[in-house]
């Protein structure tokens, strides 16, 4: 990571833009899905549509810090409840996130100047059909005036597994990881099988995918065009496992298993997850940060 980063204005604006138009890819791909449902489990319903809401953050003298868009459906025919949420936030870092921010990334100025922007895309899709795989995706830039990265990447998350999605998913990851480097798949599918491990289950929360953070290889473009492809291989890793399932009939013991294996997704997002931990210690709107919480769960 670069020693000292300048303001970075232009490189920020690419950056937030990019993660709307992902969004709004995204919810025009997911309200599609809810329309070409006509035939199987659930489509007597009405076809869902996500609903907007802005957030905001707030600095602790109650200064406007940035904020976002949440877009939620929930009861869709396809979605259950599906969240894809963007957010530009800035300000200066509490004492805790100081300490943090310097240990684990090496940025020993943060005490002196505490100052960060940051913004992101995070996607989580829990689904109608226990057939259909829950979802997880995000990406975000972080800057400092000690240093910017990237972040981000997405997992798969079944409650019943079936082998072809799961090398679906991984394959559409690969190949565009590997247009930046084929040394890149295997190591960031490490990390995501090492992050989203629940210890105190000792297991995974699902069929991983890939996982990277505090990306710098101190080219900032190559860098961008990386996270883009990581949110690109997005709809084309996911969408045709949510075609081929859809309309697969299912029966109260495949909900049953669903609800078990949600209550995994929420015990690693409240206790692991470091997006969520950012989010709420730095004041962002907690409704937008346990957006990926799901609508129902069940423990035994």
């Amino acid at each position: 990571m670069s020693e000292q980063s300048t303001d970075m204005r232009d490189e920020k604006a690419r950056a937030a833009a990019w993660f709307r138009e992902l969004r709004d890819q995204i919810v025009a791909a997911f309200e599609g899905l809810e329309d070409s449902h006509a035939e199987g489990p659930f489509a007597e319903l009405e076809p869902g549509r996500f609903e907007l809401s802005e957030t905001s953050r707030h600095a602790e003298d109650g200064s406007d810090a940035g904020g976002g868009l949440m877009s939620v459906m929930r009861g869709g025919r396809v979605f259950e409840k599906v969240g894809v949420n963007i957010s530009e936030v800035y300000g200066t870092l509490g004492a805790r996130a100081q300490t943090a921010m310097a240990a684990r990334k090496g940025l020993p100025g943060m005490k002196e100047d505490p100052r960060f922007w940051a913004s992101g895309i995070s996607l989580v899709a829990h689904m109608r059909n226990p057939h259909v795989p829950a979802v997880h995706m995000n990406t975000r830039m972080f800057w400092t005036p000690h240093g910017w990265w990237f972040g981000g990447g997405s997992d798969l998350n079944p409650c019943i597994e079936y082998a072809e999605d799961t090398a679906h998913f991984h394959t559409i990851q690969q190949a565009h990881l590997d247009r930046h480097d084929t040394a890149l798949y295997p190591r960031l599918k490490a990390w995501a099988d090492d992050y989203f491990f629940i210890p105190h289950r000792g297991r995974a929360r699902g069929v991983g995918g890939i996982f990277l953070d505090d990306h710098n290889s101190g080219d900032w473009a190559a860098d961008f065009a990386l996270i883009q492809d990581i949110g690109r291989a997005f709809l084309p890793a996911f969408v045709p496992l949510v075609e081929k399932r859809r309309g697969q009939s299912c029966d109260a013991e495949d909900k049953d298993a669903q609800l078990i294996h949600r209550g995994l997704y929420a015990e690693y997002n409240l206790v692991y997850d470091r997006g969520t931990k950012f989010g709420l210690e730095t004041g962002h709107d907690a409704n937008a940060v346990l957006m990926s919480l799901p609508p129902m769960a069940k423990w035994v």
